[in-house]
């Protein structure tokens, strides 16, 4: 039976973990979407028995797992009673997403112009798997799929530093509308942009595939990140609206 972190909404259960493949891995998996998603609610303390009883776990993989979000920046330790989810300012988003905007997009220019055919099958592979979680609704799939996508298609500049930065600041995006999208059918609108970015790397087009992740990042700021349509995405062509 699904569980529910402590204090959440109805609509925040989870489902009790039950693939052996890393255990550790998983979970932080699953704590990871919570927070991200708003879930698991900015400023709330939580301690790793009870979140280990949710996920039907024992409290040590669930210890091990908040240690590496605090080191991420997602939550931080408090002595003798468990971990505080950060809070993040708007401000501090849009630097996050500012920062993103500067050293993404413009890498993709390189990785097309690196990029080898022998690679195409597995970024679709990647693309396929993002389209199917977000048409089941399957967040942490989704964002899982999402962040191996980038990841590997930067890979492709050559620059192992720049990968790893932005994957770190890609885990700490807050995407609190994209549950709301899920449900309404549009995420997936957001996922078949994959398949649009190969298309761009695959032909070359460096400046289209900029252009394009310009775009991508900026629904993760906007759309995503509230759910409403209504708000203005940042122009592509500035670096510093995000």
């Amino acid at each position: 039976m699904p569980s529910t972190f402590p204090g959440s909404e109805d609509d925040s259960q989870l489902t009790p973990l039950t693939r052996p493949r890393n255990r550790r891995e998983t979970v932080w998996e699953q704590l990871r979407t919570a927070i991200v998603t708003g879930r698991l609610a900015e400023g709330k303390v939580v301690s790793a028995p009870m979140l280990g009883q949710s996920l039907g776990v024992s409290a040590t993989p669930v210890r091990e797992a908040m240690m590496d979000l605090a080191r991420e920046g997602l939550v931080e330790t408090i002595k003798n009673k468990g971990f505080r989810i950060t809070s993040m300012s708007e401000k501090e988003l849009d630097d996050l997403a500012q920062i993103r905007l500067m050293l993404e997009p413009p890498a993709m220019r390189i990785v097309a112009a690196n990029l080898p055919a022998s690679a195409i099958p597995e970024l679709t592979r990647l693309a396929d798997a993002c389209l199917r979680a977000a048409e089941r609704e399957d967040l942490e799939e989704y964002l899982r799929d999402d962040r191996e996508f980038h990841a590997y298609a930067l890979s492709f500049t050559d620059n192992p530093q720049l990968v790893d930065l932005a994957t770190a600041l890609r885990t700490r995006t807050r995407l609190y509308g994209i549950g709301f999208l899920a449900r309404e059918g549009r995420l997936a609108d957001s996922a078949r942009e994959h398949h649009r970015m190969i298309e761009r790397l695959a032909a070359g087009d460096g400046p289209g595939a900029e252009q394009l992740l310009c775009e991508h990042i900026s629904h993760a700021r906007s759309i995503w990140a509230t759910g409403d349509s209504s708000s203005p995405d940042p122009a592509p062509d500035s670096s510093t609206d995000t």
